[in-house]
């Protein structure tokens, strides 16, 4: 496994020291840690979402790094019912149009909804297309397909004829929400 090599490695080199093998265990330090313009390649993306527009994100592959997310609409405004995401990471940022993947979603019937308890679950799968990068994701293209899960607990009203029933109304909020996203797909650079 490449990160047990690289663990071993980098053990021997602590315990060396000084010298010439001192010396060349630290060219091989450094250059682990060296940016090297990438080509691109496949991509695996993990990240939250919830009830607001801001998440986190963990990407491995031709993307390995971290950060945050924020849900935006055209003009970069938050808006967790926004088409795009921001993704500011360690090394750089880009951003996603997810308007193909949030037109699939809106159309996703729940596969859980129990009006008894308020709750709900749903998936859905679409493509995003990744663009605007700065950094090291300077010149990004490509497209990922997402998986977004999502399960919450809406409120019930508490007074009036629908006492006890769950608000089900579009300006309801949910008391409880909780998603995850999971993708795949291939990315370029430059």
């Amino acid at each position: 496994m490449l990160f047990h090599k690289d663990f071993e490695m980098r053990k021997l080199c602590a315990g060396i020291g000084a010298g010439v093998v001192g010396l060349v265990c630290s060219g091989v330090v450094a250059a682990e840690h060296a940016v090297a313009p990438q080509a691109g390649g496949p991509i695996q993306l993990f990240s939250t979402t919830g009830s607001t527009p801001s998440g986190t994100v963990v990407i491995a592959g031709a993307i390995g790094d971290f950060g945050s997310t924020l849900t935006t609409d055209k003009n970069g405004k938050p808006n967790i019912t926004g088409n795009y995401v921001r993704f500011t990471l360690r090394k750089g940022t880009f951003e996603i149009d997810a308007t193909k993947l949030n037109a699939i979603t809106s159309k996703t019937p729940p596969q859980l909804n129990n009006n008894m308890t308020c709750s709900f679950a749903f998936a859905a799968t679409g493509p995003v297309t990744l663009f605007d990068g700065t950094g090291l994701y300077k010149g990004i293209s490509g497209t990922v397909t997402l998986t977004v899960y999502d399960g919450g607990v809406g409120p019930a009203y508490t007074s009036g004829p629908n006492k006890g029933r769950c608000n089900t109304s579009s300006t309801a909020k949910p008391l409880a929400d909780r998603g995850w996203i999971i993708g795949h797909g291939t990315v370029k650079f430059g």
